[in-house]
């Protein structure tokens, strides 16, 4: 699974290396040690024709010119809310979606082919057991950098509020997952998938709806290659953050 991660990037760089239109949503600090229910950046495109409505708010349907396709990076919530969700805590049991089961499960395969997204992220965690003990290790890529999660999103309409709220749509998404490679299998049985910047395009294209295409489209994402860090026990707490949290672990 993936459970925690880094995303120490500013907007501006986010913007940059996704070849963002622009950035939408509330600006966030760099952290080192992100953790699900927490708000972060993700890489979204919609058909600028879209009903203003259907982004929540959050800058879909602007007619700005240009191609028919906007890209933004914009602000969502770690845990996906499924529409049809009664109450907005089911998404802290949301947080990763399985490659092989995500276009069947009724809470993923509409946002599947639908609402993909690119979750950027400096590196990720996970606890390699080793006896009794769980030993954190931090997993990052020199050649790509940021790494792209392959993620889905959702808009999630809070019951509670009237329609004409500033905070009516709450917007989540979750990351997927895929089986680690025998590289990574000896840290965690799970690894998340991620997307090469030559398939950034394909993944994020709204027009790509029907579900035998996004099948191929998950089938065609490679092994990750990836270099593992053993880290400090300080990035076991979710209240410590700090670039600290990725160094190497003393001796």
């Amino acid at each position: 699974m993936c459970g925690r991660y880094v995303m120490a990037k500013a907007t501006s760089d986010l913007v940059a290396a996704f070849n963002a239109d622009q950035a939408v949503g509330e600006d966030l600090a760099p952290s080192w040690n992100v953790a699900p229910t927490d708000n972060v950046r993700i890489v979204t495109e919609r058909a600028r024709h879209r009903p203003a409505d259907d982004d929540a708010g959050h800058g879909g349907g602007h007619e700005d010119g240009g191609g028919d396709t906007v890209r933004r990076v914009a602000t969502a919530k770690w845990g996906l809310v499924p529409v049809w969700a009664k109450d907005a805590k089911i998404g802290a049991r949301m947080i990763n979606a399985r490659r092989e089961t995500v276009l069947e499960k009724p809470a993923f395969r509409k946002a599947a082919v639908k609402r993909r997204a690119l979750v950027p992220a400096d590196g990720y965690y996970e606890w390699e057991k080793s006896g009794s003990a769980k030993i954190p290790t931090y997993l990052y890529s020199p050649a790509q950098d940021p790494l792209a999660f392959a993620g889905l999103y959702e808009f999630w309409p809070d019951p509670s509020l009237p329609e004409d709220h500033e905070h009516k749509w709450l917007v989540s998404f979750t990351i997927i997952t895929t089986e680690a490679s025998d590289a990574l299998g000896h840290i965690h049985d799970r690894t998340p998938l991620i997307v090469p910047p030559d398939l950034y395009t394909d993944w994020l294209d709204p027009r790509l709806t029907e579900t035998a295409e996004v099948q191929q489209l998950l089938d065609a994402m490679p092994e990750p290659v990836l270099t593992p860090r053993v880290v400090s026990s300080e990035v076991n707490s979710v209240r410590n953050n700090g670039p600290q949290l990725v160094l190497p672990a003393e001796d």
